[in-house]
């Protein structure tokens, strides 16, 4: 193997792939907020549901963002206004009412952003590796959907 093969960059998105990829970060980003808030809120017989997502996203927030430095982008990790809506409606909603699962609905309705848009970035990226981890991340999401789904 010659020092060429191990020092090869993978080639450089194309500024729609990296839109896809950010805009997949950008929907985890704010998904994750919003488990941060009804972690803390939920009652202690649900809790283990909103951790599951919430570690689920950091993950594949850190994956995603690690894709974009790869293939030449500049990852905003910070989310956009619908974290701050996330946390916002969770936090109404506990004030209101339990964080239970009564809530499971409104997740699945939820995750169904962060799936579309995992779904779009897989199909904007050529088939290899970073396409690969993108799949891998929105069939990790589908299993954790399933997994939850007899709850609520």
């Amino acid at each position: 193997m010659t020092s060429e093969n191990i020092t090869a960059r993978p080639p450089r998105a194309d500024a729609a792939q990296l839109d896809a990829l950010q805009d997949a970060l950008s929907h985890t980003v704010d998904a994750h907020a919003g488990y941060e808030i009804m972690t803390e809120k939920a009652e202690p017989e649900f809790r283990s549901v909103p951790l599951k997502f919430r570690e689920l996203h950091h993950q594949h927030a850190d994956r995603l963002a690690a894709a974009m430095v790869a293939l030449g982008g500049d990852p905003d990790r910070d989310g956009g206004l619908m974290s701050t809506v996330n946390k916002a409606v969770v936090s109404v909603r506990a004030f209101f009412d339990e964080i239970d699962d009564d809530v499971m609905d409104n997740i699945r309705d939820g995750e169904e952003h962060v799936l579309e848009s995992l779904a779009k970035a897989e199909a904007a990226l050529p088939a290899g590796r970073y396409r690969d981890e993108v799949a891998t991340m929105r069939t990790e999401l589908q299993a954790l959907l399933e997994e939850t789904a007899r709850r609520g």
